[in-house]
């Protein structure tokens, strides 16, 4: 699944390519990836795309919206003038669309056309009203943002779960919203703690390093286009270069720490490989 700052990219991407085009015509090829009417979203034009943690919310003229979650295998593909592909780099984004994975695909009035491809059909499309995202337990469930939360805010959740180790609590969706394996492992190394250590052992000042770490960690992932792993791609198919540039112990096991020169370590934190370095987290 992507994370925050992959979907943030791809949001980004798209947003140049498919905001203020009309759709007129909506084709469902699999029932399961589409949940709404089609005729709903026919004959509207995309006003907006949000993001909510890791879904993206595409506005429509007629005030609906379309969430978009690419769960494992997603794919976006928006085909113009140029191919510009977003999500699993499977090869069979570079075929003639709709392809052999195509599940839904919208033509927009310009001629152009944008689909969703998705593997294991894992992924949706759902049209929502007001009172659909109100109500919305997916949405609803969702912690709020690591810069959206207040330094206080996030020690009293480590203080709820004082027993539990500090990445499970992290990468809990309700918690905090959007942190994913590789910035939960960042995260604690930049506040220089170790992921497994209880909540409830964390002084105030380690839960503050620790939030500023996971925004920072996480802003430079969106800076560099996203990370390099190979399940996601930026919304044109490149790469993004956050492991290769910023990353510091995310796969990096057996190299030296930048910071104290001992060894970068892997274990198994709340059921996750986990990476840190031996020497300088405690």
């Amino acid at each position: 699944m992507p994370e925050l700052p992959e979907v943030e990219t791809i949001k980004r991407g798209l947003e140049k390519c498919i905001v203020e085009k009309k759709i007129q015509k909506l084709h469902i090829l699999c029932e399961k990836s589409f949940q709404g009417e089609p005729g709903a979203v026919e004959g509207q034009k995309i006003i907006g795309i949000r993001r909510r943690g890791k879904a993206l919310l595409i506005e429509l003229s007629n005030k609906l919206t379309v969430m978009v979650h690419l769960r494992m295998t997603g794919q976006m593909i928006y085909d113009g003038s140029e191919r510009f592909a977003a999500g699993h780099p499977d090869e069979s984004f570079r075929e003639e669309m709709p392809g052999r994975f195509t599940r839904i695909y919208a033509d927009f009035e310009d001629g152009t056309h944008l689909y969703f491809n998705d593997l294991r059909k894992f992924g949706f499309w759902k049209v929502m009203d007001d009172l659909d995202l109100a109500s919305d337990k997916f949405l609803n469930n969702l912690g709020v943002e690591p810069w959206e939360m207040k330094p206080a805010a996030f020690y009293e959740v480590l203080r709820r779960h004082a027993k539990a180790p500090v990445k499970a609590v992290i990468l809990d969706q309700h918690n905090i919203a959007g942190v994913g394996n590789i910035y939960a492992d960042e995260g604690c190394f930049y506040a220089g703690i170790l992921p497994w250590r209880e909540c409830g052992s964390l002084s105030r000042k380690e839960a503050d390093k620790l939030l500023e770490g996971l925004c920072k960690v996480m802003q430079a992932s969106i800076d560099s286009g996203g990370s390099t792993m190979k399940d996601y791609v930026r919304a044109d198919g490149t790469r993004g270069n956050y492991l290769e540039k910023f990353a510091q112990v995310f796969r990096r096991e057996g190299c030296e720490c930048p910071r104290c020169g001992a060894e970068i370590l892997k274990t198994r934190t709340a059921g996750r490989g986990t990476h840190y370095c031996g020497g300088c987290q405690k």
